[in-house]
């Protein structure tokens, strides 16, 4: 028979097998040779006591044999000779969205202005050590979307928006581990991400899809107020009568490009802070109440917010034993982020700890109408990369000085590769933002004893955090309320926030195009 039972153990009883087995038998009152598996289903931590407890619920084999069931894809059929379907970008949204259609019996067409996950790290590195950003290969643009590169955190709470479950096994089909399904915040990492993106990219081309790298669009082929193709840089062009918009919340020259053909879009308020980093033994410590983190526990993470006023001050992106990263799309700006790799192995854990703004925020840039946050971001970057040195090298400061108002003296070693430059950051956020995240700071330190230390680095700005336009559509067609054949799509349009919702969006828009088109 099979039993399904939650429990609550330590770190080592979760960990090894033998131990999980004799708990379970004696809180079951079971012989332990009766037991022939013990199956985990769901797993999380729990470290709001000083003894850190790990929850399970398992489903316990007795006197039963246990059959692994393989995870697999789906029966995809070939599509070379179907009706396409355009998708503009191939992030997750775009990805996922090609595979839906492949599944439904649509051809994809991608087009992406990037480069494939191979080629893209020659310019990663040009960005890391020579502080050159090309606007179309970069940490935000290329195969697998920013997703790539920020440590490919799973965790939703989206789940009204689709079936999470389906797209965690289908990366699983796709190589990622089984520890997905499991882990109660699950991540791949950075550097097992790629890999798996081209497992999908090969699924799509070996079932009749096409993919076309370095393939920028510039323009869109309308037809009164139906979209018929679109055009690209070089003069070329692709014609469909369903296309998918899936760019990435960093693409503003498409933004631009709905606005100069007069297609809706709206204004939508972000999230703007900075990236501080902190030694990850310190986290751990604070965490999970320990000096040493047990060797059968993960570096940890945190997870705060806190009410400032009539603001929210969050963390956002939050990545233990990780890298801060250069996230520019443009030269002359400076954007920062974070990632880290499977075993978030680092010495140090960053996380954007970020402003919430309104509308009313952006009322100085209103002459830009919908774009007015796109430019509010913009102004950001471009003081910290004035301040920085006109380079990549980060404008930054001791977490402590940048409560006191002073330029620090000295500042930590940093995982920021291009290096980081000493500077009063009042300089560089807006005034109200500087000072709600130092209120923000002080409720931390009410909540992790220890967060604010000299050890504390923060790096500015944290201004990528969500798309700052939406793209309005139709909820019944997901199609733009007025042009037909137009879907926006994923955390671009507005519409997701992360790597899961968007790839639930994306198998959304994909559905919705075809029983559009039946």
């Amino acid at each position: 028979m099979k039993k399904e039972i939650n429990i609550r153990v330590d770190p080592q009883t979760a960990a090894e097998p033998g131990l999980l087995t004799s708990f379970i038998a004696a809180k079951e009152d079971l012989p332990e040779d009766e037991i022939r598996h013990v199956e985990i289903l769901r797993r999380s931590i729990d470290a709001r006591q000083r003894n850190v407890i790990i929850n399970l619920r398992v489903e316990v084999y007795i006197d039963e044999p246990f059959m692994e069931e393989p995870v697999t894809l789906p029966d995809y059929p070939n599509v070379r000779n179907e009706e396409e379907v355009l998708i503009i970008g191939m992030g997750p949204a775009g990805l996922f969205a090609a595979l839906k259609l492949i599944e439904c019996g649509k051809k994809p067409v991608i087009l992406e202005r990037g480069k494939d996950v191979k080629d893209r790290i020659r310019d990663l590195k040009a960005i890391n050590v020579d502080h050159i950003v090309n606007e179309d290969s970069n940490y935000c643009f290329g195969e697998g979307g920013a997703g790539t590169y920020s440590d490919g955190k799973l965790y939703t709470r989206s789940h009204k928006r689709g079936n999470v479950e389906r797209i965690l096994k289908l990366l699983v089909g796709f190589g990622a581990v089984k520890d997905i399904m499991v882990d109660a915040h699950p991540h791949i990492g950075t550097n097992k991400l790629p890999p798996i993106i081209a497992s999908m990219r090969e699924c799509i081309l070996q079932h009749g899809g096409e993919i076309y790298f370095n393939t920028r669009v510039t323009d869109f082929i309308l037809e009164s107020d139906s979209i018929k193709g679109v055009r690209t840089q070089g003069g070329g062009s692709f014609k469909a009568d369903s296309v998918i918009l899936a760019t990435g919340h960093s693409a503003r020259d498409i933004f631009r490009l709905l606005e100069r053909n007069e297609i809706e879009i709206e204004l939508k308020p972000l999230a703007v802070g900075v990236r501080v980093e902190h030694p990850q033994k310190l986290i751990d410590s604070i965490q999970y109440s320990c000096d040493v983190r047990s060797d059968y526990l993960p570096p940890s993470p945190y997870s705060i917010a806190k009410q400032v006023g009539d603001r929210g001050v969050y963390s956002f992106c939050m990545c233990p034993g990780g890298v801060i990263a250069p996230c520019a799309t443009s030269p002359g700006e400076i954007v920062t982020n974070g990632w880290s790799s499977s075993r978030r192995a680092r010495a140090t854990a960053n996380s954007g700890i970020v402003v919430e703004l309104s509308k009313e925020d952006f009322k100085p840039f209103k002459e830009h109408g919908a774009l007015a946050a796109v430019e509010f971001q913009k102004v950001i970057e471009k003081r910290a990369w004035e301040a920085g040195g006109k380079t990549q090298t980060a404008p930054a400061q001791r977490l402590t000085d940048f409560l006191e108002g002073r330029i620090s003296q000295s500042l930590p070693n940093t995982s920021y590769t291009p290096g980081v430059r000493s500077v009063e950051l009042a300089e560089v956020l807006p005034g109200f933002i500087h000072e709600a995240l130092k209120r923000g700071f002080v409720k931390f330190e009410q909540s992790m004893k220890g967060y604010i230390t000299e050890e504390a680095i923060v790096h500015a700005p944290e201004t990528r955090t969500s798309s700052p336009v939406r793209i309005p559509r139709d909820r019944e067609t997901l199609q733009h309320i007025r042009i037909k054949g137009l879907y926006p799509c994923g955390e671009g349009a507005g519409y997701a926030g992360g790597i899961i919702s968007a790839a639930m969006d994306g198998e959304k828009c994909a559905a919705a195009c075809v029983n559009q088109n039946r």
